[in-house]
């Protein structure tokens, strides 16, 4: 499904208990300078993420200062965030005019917050010119947070430079079926650089049967709730998007590749350690 950009006027973009995408929460937050936005989502974990901008965070009694250091957009700077126990209470206090992302994933139990700094980073490149696959991960809450984060999985992707593809070869997870798949609802946010640079987003539940195809813009959104779901960017323009992925039974993703595609796992150079990267 796609939602064309909007202004959400910081309401959820993709509320608790979505009908397509129960898994996952996703809100945008604009704020000038010296403005607070307060939230509380009852049985999703969530982490803010300022996409641009400064902010101070309060949670559970305690502050993140200084949360974010990117000026103009996205590809200004290193991502920084807060994670945020499910059900608690949190404040966003803007330092300097912000856009926050408020990322979620449904989980009950309530965790302890922390910040992610941009030192805390774990970054992935892949792919390559040749096979117009080339990309970056920036996961915020990756890996190394399996032990302090319940369902959540946060990251920023980035082409490597200008058009090219994304997703490829193209997976899903739609189907909690170990050891081959587990059930992750996905949402992303997108961004172009410039901003009037756009692409399309694919979305085939069914291995060779036809499928839908979303023209994506700047701040479009994409709910991914079924089926194999590759993207990619016009050429002459740089593409990003903010992705957030909650896991029905745990944690880890387990991507299942279309078996029509699957042979081009071994054509697209350091692949395999993305796919380890989200386990």
């Amino acid at each position: 499904m796609h939602i064309p950009p909007h202004d959400n006027r910081n309401r959820a973009i993709v509320d608790m208990a979505d009908p397509l995408v129960p898994l996952v929460y996703f809100n945008i937050v604009r704020l000038k300078a010296g403005e607070h936005f307060d939230y509380q989502t009852p049985g999703y974990e969530t982490c803010v993420v300022p996409a641009t901008g400064t902010v101070t965070v309060e949670v559970s009694g305690e502050v993140f200062a200084d949360i974010g250091n990117r000026g103009v957009d996205v590809w200004d700077g290193e991502p920084e965030g807060v994670y945020v126990p499910s059900g608690t209470g949190t404040r966003i206090t803007a330092r300097t005019d912000t856009e926050c992302f408020i990322a979620g994933a449904q989980y009950g139990e309530a965790l302890s917050p922390f910040a992610v700094r941009s030192g805390d980073l774990d970054v992935v490149q892949y792919g390559s010119d040749d096979t117009k696959t080339h990309r970056k991960i920036k996961h915020i809450l990756g890996t190394k947070y399996h032990d302090r984060v319940g369902r959540l999985l946060v990251s920023e992707l980035f082409t490597v430079g200008a058009g090219g593809w994304s997703g490829f070869p193209s997976h899903k997870h739609d189907t909690d079926r170990l050891p081959d798949e587990t059930r992750h609802d996905e949402c992303y946010n997108f961004r172009f650089r410039p901003d009037y640079g756009s692409g399309m987003q694919m979305l085939q539940r069914v291995d060779n049967e036809p499928g839908d195809a979303y023209h994506i813009m700047n701040r479009s959104t994409v709910l991914i709730d079924k089926g194999y779901h590759p993207c990619c960017a016009l050429p002459g323009y740089e593409m990003y998007y903010f992705t957030i992925l909650g896991g029905q039974s745990q944690r880890s993703l387990k991507q299942y590749f279309q078996p029509t595609h699957a042979a081009q796992l071994h054509t697209i150079p350091g692949i395999m350690d993305m796919v380890a990267k989200f386990k």
